[in-house]
């Protein structure tokens, strides 16, 4: 296979994993609601599901590089799909009980940031391979985000419409199957230039050197990394903001807009539509306001862009809204979300140093991610309380009034580009609005 085919197969590889994560994060909610589980057990759920993605962002780079970048991305493929297909295998014979769901749920999720985190290390070596300019690799890679949302969450919908919860389960665990097939066969050359790029020169390619550099110095190098973001007094007001904003997100996403969905959408079928109408139209809003960007100040679209991804697709659920309302309101709020990783993208390679670049991106994603699990159990709780309707008002209230945050000025200020703006355009994956 040429260079420019293993390029493409990665980023195929990286779609198709993805889109079996959107389906399962649709398909999961109604498994516990067929088993007659309440808005707290869908809460519950949820904690487990999202639980592995902040312990496996800040520590899967270790992993993955003693286990190799072409086999972690294939077996953490290969464990998500097993145990997507024991769930409906024990559900159709001995049975399965609740805390056996939540233990399966989180195996699933445990090792999809190292996969993501090994498929993420090789572009580099196989775009350079493939003599495709970087920016445009990372451009398309980080796309694949939205591209997983707008065709992942329609074919879960209509999959546990059709089909069932438990079937659409098994479904999606011959897709996490089809992506490490794919990896073995048509990435695997690509293992070693990747290495070689990242981790060692070629006069010092021994194993046992590289594993020396990665182990002797993980721990000073991640210590260095959290002082830089705590010492920075604009990381630190990141942090605080997005974590606040991603675990609302969470809340809305991962339990309350399941269960809206089973009340006045239809069902999965409803929540699959939504969801991949604001995953569609966020990637439209990333492609469109990356050709204004460099045109416009950052802290007031920031700000615009970010009540706009909360705003409209809280509030017309807490209105009790039908489906056409909904789904407006999650077009809006999509394309208002597409803008919001690319400005903290270029702020964040200004003000980080390139040395550092690496572990401070993992340490901010972990912070960002902190509150996702607890979201989504809040969410259930607030919900049996007070319904669901009244836990989306609450939420529109809180992520507004954190939202317009920035507009105090002070060391928020700090993300207006300095006078020699820099060209490069980053993507940063720690938000997901």
């Amino acid at each position: 296979m040429t260079a420019r085919g293993r390029l493409r197969a990665l980023l195929a590889v990286q779609v198709v994993s993805r889109v079996g994560n959107v389906v399962t994060t649709v398909t999961v909610p109604f498994v516990v609601l067929a088993r007659g589980g309440s808005a707290t057990d869908v809460g519950i759920t949820a904690f487990m599901a999202t639980v592995p993605i902040v312990l496996g962002g800040p520590f899967g780079g270790a992993l993955v590089e003693r286990i190799g970048f072409v086999r972690s991305s294939a077996w953490s493929d290969v464990i998500s799909g097993a145990t997507l297909l024991t769930m409906p295998v024990l559900a159709w014979t001995v049975g399965l009980p609740f805390w056996a769901l939540l233990a399966l749920v989180f195996v699933s999720g445990l090792f999809d940031m190292p996969g993501e985190s090994a498929r993420r290390v090789l572009l580099p070596g196989l775009a350079a391979a493939a003599g495709v300019p970087l920016e445009r690799a990372v451009g398309h890679f980080e796309a694949s985000a939205r591209l997983s949302v707008l065709v992942g969450a329609p074919v879960g919908g209509l999959l546990v419409a059709s089909l069932g919860p438990l079937p659409a389960l098994a479904c999606t665990a011959l897709a996490f199957g089809a992506a490490a097939l794919l990896t073995a066969v048509s990435v695997r050359q690509a293992d070693p230039p990747a290495i070689g790029t990242e981790a060692r020169s070629t006069s010092d390619a021994s194993p046992t050197a590289d594993q020396a550099v990665t182990s002797g110095g993980y721990w000073r190098d991640l210590a260095d990394g959290f002082r830089f973001c705590v010492r920075d007094p604009f990381f630190r007001l990141v942090i605080a903001l997005v974590l606040v904003t991603n675990l609302l997100d969470a809340a809305r996403s991962t339990t309350l807009l399941p269960l809206y969905a089973d009340e006045r959408l239809g069902g999965a079928q409803g929540l699959g539509f939504v969801s991949g109408t604001f995953g569609g139209a966020a990637f439209l809003g990333s492609l469109v306001f990356g050709y204004v960007a460099h045109r416009l100040p950052r802290r007031i679209p920031f700000v615009l862009c970010f009540v706009l991804a909360g705003g409209p697709s809280l509030v017309a659920p807490a209105l009790g809204l039908d489906l056409p309302w909904v789904l407006a309101a999650a077009g809006v709020s999509g394309l208002a979300a597409g803008a919001l990783n690319p400005i903290l993208g270029a702020v964040e390679l200004e003000r980080i140093p390139e040395h550092m670049r690496a572990r401070v991106f993992g340490l901010l994603g972990a912070g960002s991610w902190a509150g996702i699990p607890l979201g989504g159990l809040l969410a259930g709780v607030a919900a049996d309380g007070i319904g669901v309707s009244a836990t989306f008002g609450v939420i529109a209230c809180v992520y507004t009034v954190v939202t317009l945050a920035p507009l105090l000025g002070g060391s928020w200020r700090l993300m207006e580009r300095p006078r020699l703006a820099l060209r490069s355009e980053p993507v940063l994956n720690s938000i997901e609005p």
